[in-house]
């Protein structure tokens, strides 16, 4: 189960918060590429269109007689290889639209939050109440969170105008709904910061102090472990080369012996 910092709506810490079941920690690669593509394709007009030899003015008449030049025939100068000429396989408008399967969409979604989830870079916050609209407010928060110069997405439990006006004109910050995310607006961003009410998890109990100190137990035991295998492995050596070396000269002493008789 994959947790995450939680933070007041004044940007104090305070404890882990136990992500929901659906955050197991998978990340589905294809899923996550085809989401991208999809989206990316989706932001194109397709309105580029070049002009074709049989499209540009001009080049009506033949530019001269067939034979007896001495140069390559030619039927016009519109030719592709001629300068003003029409373009030769050039794009023409056209759709991008890229069909993607729901169950996909919704993998690629996941994938892109449990990938945030194991990077660390995922914070859980409560529910933020906004008289009115003020971007300073937000930006402090921000700062406050020690994201200023990170590329903040930040999810909402559910639409407040107050909230989504404060981030409109934040260039690194995203404010949307938490239902309406899509794969790519998770990977855009460095953070994901999310309403405490959007994802439904729990906190956990003990204060966030006493399991950063647990942590670094667990991980000053575990150094503690490994220096001690790595001693045992370090004789076990030793032991082995001593054995082979007593060997090797035992079968030494037995073939000088063979010889003599």
């Amino acid at each position: 189960m994959l947790e995450a910092r939680l933070y007041t709506a004044t940007a104090q810490e305070k404890g882990s918060y136990a992500l929901p079941g659906e955050f197991d920690g998978t990340v589905n690669q294809a899923a996550l590429y085809h989401a991208v593509r999809a989206y990316r394709n989706h932001q194109r007009q397709g309105t580029h269109s070049t002009k074709t030899r049989a499209e540009v003015s001009g080049g009506g008449r033949k530019p001269y007689r067939q034979k007896g030049t001495g140069r390559a025939r030619q039927g016009t100068i519109r030719a592709p290889h001629y300068p003003g000429g029409g373009v030769a396989f050039g794009p023409k408008p056209r759709r991008y639209r890229t069909g993607l399967p729901r169950k996909v969409k919704r993998l690629a979604r996941q994938s892109a939050l449990n990938s945030r989830a194991n990077e660390g870079a995922f914070v859980v916050i409560e529910d933020l109440a906004f008289e009115e609209p003020k971007t300073r407010r937000l930006v402090e928060l921000i700062d406050k969170l020690g994201l200023d110069d990170h590329k903040v997405l930040l999810l909402m439990a559910d639409h407040r105008e107050a909230v989504y006006r404060s981030g409109r004109n934040v260039p690194d910050v995203h404010v949307m709904l938490y239902q309406d995310v899509s794969a790519y607006e998770v990977l855009w961003a460095d953070t994901v910061v999310v309403e405490e009410s959007a994802i439904g998890g729990h906190v956990v109990a003990g204060s966030a102090p006493k399991r950063a100190k647990r942590a670094v137990a667990g991980a000053s035991k575990k150094k503690a472990g490994g220096r001690a295998m790595s001693r045992k492995r370090a004789t076990a050596k030793q032991t082995g080369r001593k054995k082979a070396t007593k060997s090797t000269k035992k079968k030494k002493s037995t073939r000088k012996g063979g010889k003599d008789a």
